[in-house]
């Protein structure tokens, strides 16, 4: 089979009908008022609208602005089951890009830490600068920030292994 171009004239996902890029992501939480702290006053991702508004469950929605919405919250409750521990199908991990700069990833460091969420590990991954964390319910996050000049093309930097991230 042919290798094909998924970047037709240039532009990621420049397939007609194929995907151009991740629009929002739906996590079902246990208890919706914990998790709503946690992405919106600990994490700092902005609400939109009011908690549950509109929908024919308890919900909440956030957004950095690049769209309607990036996370939807819907509660499950306490009896729901948990995300099983060590290595399964499924999600692993999320990133959330909370600036271009160290500055900014090191406030972010600083609100985590004030808030007494415990990081789960840190990483300088060459084109990223990481911080990983999980929100109550288990669900593992990275908070990231793009470094500036890296050249994404590079397979050498896209394949390189993590290093020690200094902040």
């Amino acid at each position: 089979m042919a290798e094909t171009d998924q970047r037709q004239g240039g532009v990621p996902g420049g397939v007609p009908g194929g995907v151009k890029e991740l629009g929002h992501l739906v996590l079902y939480v246990r208890d919706l008022e914990r998790s709503v702290r946690f992405y919106r006053d600990v994490l700092g991702w902005r609400q939109v609208g009011p908690e549950g508004d509109g929908l024919p469950f308890p919900a909440a929605m956030f957004s950095g602005g690049r769209t309607h919405h990036e996370l939807l919250l819907i509660e499950v409750g306490p009896d729901a089951a948990p995300i099983p521990a060590g290595r399964r199908v499924g999600l692993y991990h999320f990133g959330l890009k909370v600036g271009d700069t160290d500055d900014e990833l090191r406030a972010a460091l600083a609100r985590l830490q004030g808030a007494g969420v415990p990081l789960m590990g840190t990483a300088d991954h060459g084109m990223t600068h990481s911080l990983y964390l999980a929100d109550p319910d288990g669900n593992e996050i990275e908070l990231y920030i793009d470094v500036e000049g890296v050249d994404w093309e590079d397979p050498e930097i896209l394949m390189s292994r993590p290093q020690a991230l200094q902040l």
